[in-house]
């Protein structure tokens, strides 16, 4: 997906810091409703589940070193920052591509992780089965370049599929699956040829014009739509299928039209509720828009989906930080507040496991999502949406006014200041009995809190149902 974020957040910090990823994202006027009714059922579906687990695992987890990124000579400038190994820019993507030969996670449980995710109060999954560098996490036949390939010592393991054990472990739990897949392949020779007008010099397209070599970009397009029809149609039922590479578009530096529409439509014969998420390009195929890395300055009236971090990076690196559960909640309301869904990305270890940091994190979120999740799911947006200390959504004619503390230390008082001027007959605050005291201002409600809520550590956040 992307480079890895700068910002380093301590487990005791409690500044909130979000920054932009690599790739930007799609604005609103480019995003086309889609004429398919199921389709634009789906999108209301999509929009009540709030929260996904993103998962970027692959071999380079081995090294904790960004994904793919390295491999691109053009992107080095910020991508090898953490390469310490190899200088020579071609050793250093043969060693990149021979770690497939050395990953052998063995300690990976499907049904743990999803277990976890599930205990977290996650909805759905979205998994890196291909990233930019080209290695497959399922059982292709397309090429060796795989989990399941000769080479890869894992691919005797019980779970050597790790796509199809994954996918049906998490379906298991109830969670959906949305199938994480790179347009743009570093390994195979129908995209980086050798030999051809780049020379050495590799970036994130093609090492051709595929205008000129017509005959080499349509084998790229026939292996690009084999391997979605494989997991699309031999992987169970498919939810999502959410698409990096915004760059493999027709038009743009170099025209790389892989004629995506007609393989979507194509899956969609047998998976009809298929959402397809093309980001960054915009147009009927992008059916989601994914900001990265960052969170909207304002509420988006299209479905839209923040993938961030749950630590400094998309991939597994050692001795990571991890945000805290008071930082991940209170991002996730933003987010909610302003229309979309959060895709919490964690990276496992290269030996199968989740780091202990995640597993922590992911707990903490679920306890608080157990108690306070009917402000999250299932919701849409309210007025006056996010003010930094307030959040708000509405599900119904109820409407749920959190009020975000920014640390334990901060003073809890017994009068609760909420901007909500819309109509209020009562007031609650949610996980205790009773109707709260409160009176209207200019600026909205003063609502008193009872006496047993207040504490000198401040929670999260206090959360409040209010009766129109």
């Amino acid at each position: 997906m992307s480079e890895q974020t700068a910002a380093t957040l301590g487990e005791q910090e409690e500044t909130q810091v979000v920054e932009h990823g690599v790739h930007n994202f799609s604005s609103e006027d480019e995003w086309v409703e889609p004429e398919n009714p199921l389709i634009r059922e789906r999108l209301e579906w999509f929009k009540d589940q709030k929260l996904g687990i993103m998962m970027h695992w692959g071999p380079y987890s081995q090294l904790g070193v960004v994904e793919s990124w390295a491999l691109s000579d053009e992107d080095g400038d910020w991508s090898r920052d953490g390469i310490d190994w190899q200088a020579d820019s071609e050793e250093l993507k043969r060693e990149y591509f021979g770690l497939g030969r050395t990953f052998n996670p063995i300690r990976f449980q499907p049904d743990v992780w999803a277990d976890l995710a599930a205990e977290g109060g996650f909805k759905y999954l979205i998994f890196t089965t291909k990233h930019h560098d080209g290695f497959c996490m399922w059982n292709t036949h397309t090429t060796d370049y795989r989990i399941t390939g000769p080479q890869t010592p894992f691919h005797t393991h019980k779970y050597a599929d790790i796509c199809r054990h994954l996918f049906d472990a998490f379906r298991a739990k109830g969670l959906a699956i949305a199938a994480y897949f790179s347009k743009a392949d570093w390994h195979t020779p129908y995209y980086w040829a050798s030999g051809m007008e780049r020379g050495r010099n590799m970036w994130r397209g093609p090492s051709y014009d595929p205008e000129k070599y017509p005959w080499l970009w349509n084998n790229f397009i026939q292996f690009t739509h084999n391997q979605i029809m494989e997991l699309l149609t031999e992987y169970g039922r498919i939810d999502a299928l959410w698409l990096d590479a915004g760059w493999v578009r027709a038009g743009g530096r170099v025209g790389q039209d892989i004629r995506l529409g007609e393989v979507v439509e194509k899956a969609r014969e047998k998976q009809p509720w298929l959402l397809s998420v093309d980001r960054t390009v915009g147009g009927p195929y992008e059916n989601v828009v994914t900001p990265e890395q960052t969170i909207p300055d304002r509420p988006m009236n299209v479905p839209w989906e923040s993938c961030i971090t749950m630590g400094t990076s998309f991939s597994f690196r050692y001795e990571d930080k991890y945000k805290s559960v008071r930082q991940i909640v209170h991002l996730l309301l933003e987010v909610v507040a302003k229309g979309g869904n959060l895709a919490l990305n964690v990276g496992p270890q290269p030996d199968g496991r989740l780091p202990e940091g995640a597993i922590r994190r992911i707990k903490e979120l679920g306890v608080w999502m157990n108690e306070y999740g009917e402000g999250v799911y299932g919701t849409r947006i309210c007025e006056p949406y996010y003010t930094g200390q307030c959040a708000f959504t509405r599900k119904g004619d109820t409407v749920y006014g959190f009020y975000l503390y920014p640390g334990a230390d901060a003073p809890v008082t017994e009068e609760i200041k909420l901007p909500y001027k819309g109509e209020a007959t009562a007031v609650e605050l949610v996980g205790r009995e009773g109707r709260l005291e409160f009176s209207r201002t200019d600026e909205g409600l003063v609502i008193r809190l009872p006496l047993a809520a207040l504490s000198e550590e401040a929670p999260i956040a206090h959360v409040f149902r209010i009766w129109g």
